[in-house]
């Protein structure tokens, strides 16, 4: 019995795995106000943020002492985003900017680790929802740099001083699409790294399938062979998960880092 060439169904198998990353209406429809399958994961780990961290609070409220790999860890973490994000970028105002930062790396975060749950899907997954967390930063600084200078005061402080007109005027107009360029790199950035990094796994998951499958349907020595590849398959899909973690809280780490970085721009006395 001839053996088939398992790479023969892949790109069909590939194209039908990059189809079921689409936006799909669980109710309602795309048009209007659907509830999709990203909104659904998105609710659900926000659910499992907060279960987390006020699990996190009566843990840590039980002694004066932190106590417990949990405890410690999620210590670690606040504390991370305090000093890291906050103190290390923002000097004395970080204390007003604490909590929208730790707030948009945990939402980060909780989305892009549920997303590699086998069966689950990020909530950051579609560009619709990175483009509405990068809006949510983007008017953010936005605002505080207008608390800070007044809104005049804050689209003058777009083009620096001494620089004479017409130059100064160019530079000002490279300084509002390079404003609004931050939204759209936060977004991208995020969509883009999360959704390729589920395509690769997806498609060493489905190489792994396809050189044991045969086996399963009709057992020889060729088709064992066959299967034997997909452990090789497997190993690599398992390299790829663990990169994908690594991801999954570097990207929540980069999202929040430049958020820092663009209110500690808005709010700088330097013109």
């Amino acid at each position: 019995m001839s053996v088939g060439n398992p790479l023969d169904s892949l790109g069909e198998e590939v194209n039908e795995l990059v189809g079921s990353f689409k936006s799909q209406a669980i109710f309602g429809n795309l048009d209007v106000a659907g509830f999709t399958q990203y909104s659904f994961w998105f609710a659900v780990a926000i659910v499992l943020m907060l279960v987390v961290l006020f699990a996190f609070k009566k843990r840590q409220a039980a002694g004066l002492v932190p106590k417990g790999v949990f405890v410690n860890g999620m210590e670690y973490l606040v504390e991370f985003v305090r000093d890291d994000m906050c103190k290390g970028l923002l000097g004395e105002s970080w204390k007003r900017h604490f909590p929208f930062i730790a707030s948009i790396f945990l939402v980060v975060l909780a989305n892009n680790i549920v997303g590699i749950i086998p069966g689950c899907k990020p909530g950051t997954g579609t560009i619709s929802t990175t483009a509405a967390l990068a809006l949510c930063s983007f008017v953010y600084f936005i605002v505080c740099g207008i608390k800070k200078k007044g809104a005049l005061g804050y689209v003058k402080s777009l083009a620096p001083e001494g620089v004479s007109f017409p130059l100064n005027a160019l530079v000002w107009l490279i300084e509002v699409f390079s404003t609004i360029l931050r939204l759209i790199t936060l977004a991208v950035r995020l969509f883009c790294n999360l959704f390729a990094g589920h395509v690769v796994m997806g498609t060493f998951a489905i190489l792994a399938s396809l050189f044991f499958e045969p086996m399963i349907q009709a057992f020889s020595v060729a088709t064992a062979i066959q299967a034997g590849a997909s452990v090789l398959w497997v190993g690599i899909l398992l390299v790829i998960y663990v990169v994908e973690i690594m991801v999954a809280a570097i990207q929540a780490y980069v999202f929040a880092l430049l958020s820092a970085v663009y209110i500690q721009i808005a709010e700088s006395d330097e013109e």
